[in-house]
């Protein structure tokens, strides 16, 4: 993580930290490779945000596309937005929905669930962001839950706003999440600059799906995650290319508490995790996924050292 050079039209405006990419396999035997800036050792959340992969844009007759088979989730709420392709999703509450470009699934683990994604025959280029979002503490064992919501696309000056989480440019989603949150798709025209109106008790995170965009004074390059701290009332974007930059803003409230994150579940405790972890091995908590041809993932192995909790600072 760093601070990136930049040209700032006023010297003492916060700056965004940058926060750069990890290439990781998902889906068991049959992975593929994701782009992970959240979490990271130096940080594990932004606002409830607790993590974002990114993926794509890969030719699936190449790489196979996604095949991620039923595994569970505990304490989080999974938001899946496609650039392009197709995915097919299965959960234990008996939901089969489209992940679809445009529209989002936000499926809410609470006690306990299970799902499958895989990308459909239709899909020829799969590209796209999952990320998670920490139940807070009260809310972490709720019912299981899936919602879907097709945005409109908002146009300001030099950008158009899809947003999917939260209020911004004037457009608000009903989705329902359990503590305030911001997320949003920006498409910027090639060269423009925008100010966006946000809300100063927020951190904010951008990621870059398309192009090169300066957050905050700060230049960013595809796949990084740009971060911002609490206290700016407006955010400026400037695409920095001549083509169409494409990324993705989120924030929401520093969190205020730590959590225990291990494999697919989140927690409070070590004791939660392994706890999961042994229903899940067991057959128990988190239903069956019906329709999907297949086995199971099986969980990994817990480490023998116990799980630490970080927060806002780790």
């Amino acid at each position: 993580m760093s601070v990136a050079d930049g040209t700032d039209t006023d010297p003492g405006a916060p700056r965004a930290e940058v926060i750069t990419a990890r290439d990781v396999p998902l889906g068991g035997p049959r992975a593929m490779n994701v782009r992970r800036t959240l979490p990271q050792r130096a940080r594990t959340l932004i606002g409830a945000w607790c993590f974002i992969d990114h993926y794509g844009p890969d030719d699936v007759g190449d790489t196979g596309g996604m095949v991620v088979a039923p595994h569970p989730h505990t304490g989080l709420q999974t938001v899946s937005w496609l650039f392009s392709g197709e995915i097919e999703h299965r959960d234990s509450l008996g939901t089969h929905a489209m992940v679809r470009p445009g529209e989002l699934n936000l499926m809410t683990s609470g006690h306990g669930i299970s799902h499958s994604e895989v990308s459909t025959p239709a899909t020829t280029v799969l590209h796209g962001v999952q990320l998670w979002v920490a139940l807070p503490d009260r809310h972490r064992n709720t019912d299981p839950a899936f919602q879907h919501h097709a945005p409109e696309r908002v146009r300001i000056d030099g950008a158009d706003v899809s947003v999917f989480l939260g209020t911004l440019a004037g457009s608000t989603s009903p989705v329902r999440t359990y503590s305030p949150l911001l997320g949003a798709e920006l498409l910027l025209d090639p060269g423009a600059s925008v100010t966006l109106d946000v809300d100063p008790a927020f951190e904010h995170g951008l990621l870059v799906d398309e192009g090169a965009v300066t957050f905050a004074g700060t230049p960013l390059k595809r796949a990084e995650l740009g971060y911002l701290e609490p206290g700016a009332a407006t955010v400026t974007l400037t695409n920095d290319t001549d083509d169409t930059a494409r990324s993705i803003l989120i924030g929401g409230p520093p969190f205020g508490e730590e959590i225990v994150m291990w494999w697919n579940f989140v927690g409070r405790t070590d004791e939660d995790v392994r706890q999961a972890r042994e229903d899940w091995m067991s057959g128990t908590r988190f239903g069956e996924v019906k329709g999907y041809d297949g086995d199971r993932l099986p969980a990994p192995e817990v480490p023998a050292t116990r799980l630490k909790a970080r927060g806002q600072a780790h």
